[in-house]
């Protein structure tokens, strides 16, 4: 009998979280094709590993995307049952106006639709953030905010969050169009990513992420999550297959100072405290994210 696995799509490979979710990938067995975004910043360090590790990873194909161009995206998605979409920042200068976050939401509906056109998609896993869901004035005043809510467009401009914007359009035009299609999709709505050498390869993101940190912290909707958690949370939703819908995905949520000290030593040193630094106080924020959704998909995985 053959046991090969499938070949799925990992698009844009060259992200943090789209390499963590490759490596995942290929440690199970899966033949997977690497697409990675045209980078008019150059040639990342993570673009420079992906080909050194196709030199000896033979179930590895690299393809070189521009998610403006839907033919492009259809090369890449050829032969496969699956795609892992990772939008992000593809230029390495980070989100500053409408300009990009049509972009990144154009960029969305070109894949969708190259899926919609891939014979034997079957599904797509859509990698998002809790940005998406928890700008809203006065969400400080509901006890819980879950997979049901989204963040609020035009307290998104006010606020000059485009990151937020960017994450809330983008996964809502992903979301209109896949039911258009009839396609199987899932998101992922993931905390801010911390991990191994996230400060060097996910910057732009990750400052981004926390553009009025104080007031998520406040609001008790501050959370991180592993990088390795965050892939296979990635993988699971495509393996496991009752999966639909939106799951947040978060390993903890930051509601103490202390919690707080310890996100900000993780990101150094794109953001750092003064030397000597001492916690001030032992005030406990409330916690209103939930993701009872996560729980039952990652039910027997220990995460450290």
């Amino acid at each position: 009998m053959d046991n090969q696995k499938p070949s799925v799509c990992v698009l844009d490979a060259s992200t943090y979280v789209g390499f963590w979710i490759l490596k995942g990938l290929l440690s199970r067995g899966y033949t997977v094709h690497a697409a990675i975004q045209k980078n008019v910043a150059g040639e990342t360090e993570i673009v420079k590993k992906i080909r050194e590790m196709k030199k000896v990873e033979e179930r590895l194909l690299v393809f070189t995307v521009d998610v403006l161009d839907y033919h492009s995206i259809i090369v890449a998605l050829k032969g496969c049952c699956a795609l892992f979409c990772c939008l992000d920042d593809s230029d390495g200068y980070g989100y500053d106006d409408d300009t990009t976050v049509d972009l990144e939401v154009r960029g969305a509906i070109n894949v969708v639709e190259a899926c919609a056109q891939t014979h034997g998609m079957q599904k797509i896993v859509f990698n998002s953030s809790l940005t998406a869901a928890v700008w809203r004035e006065n969400i400080c005043s509901e006890e819980e905010v879950d997979e049901r809510s989204w963040s609020d467009q035009a307290y998104c401009r006010k606020l000059k969050l485009w990151y937020a914007l960017a994450k809330t359009l983008t996964e809502q035009a992903a979301w209109a169009l896949a039911m258009d299609r009839m396609l199987n999709m899932v998101s992922i709505n993931a905390g801010i990513v911390v991990g191994p050498s996230v400060a060097q390869h996910n910057p732009c993101s990750t400052m981004s992420y926390l553009k009025e940190a104080a007031q998520m912290y406040e609001n008790g909707v501050l959370a991180f999550v592993d990088v390795s958690f965050l892939a296979e949370v990635h993988i699971r939703a495509f393996e496991n297959q009752s999966t639909c819908g939106r799951y947040f995905c978060f390993n903890k949520i930051v509601n103490t100072e202390e919690e707080a000290v310890k996100l900000v030593r993780s990101l150094s040193p794109l953001i750092f405290l003064p030397p000597k630094y001492e916690c001030q106080g032992n005030e406990v924020q409330s916690e209103r994210l939930r993701n009872k959704k996560l729980n039952k998909l990652v039910e027997g995985f220990a995460y450290e």
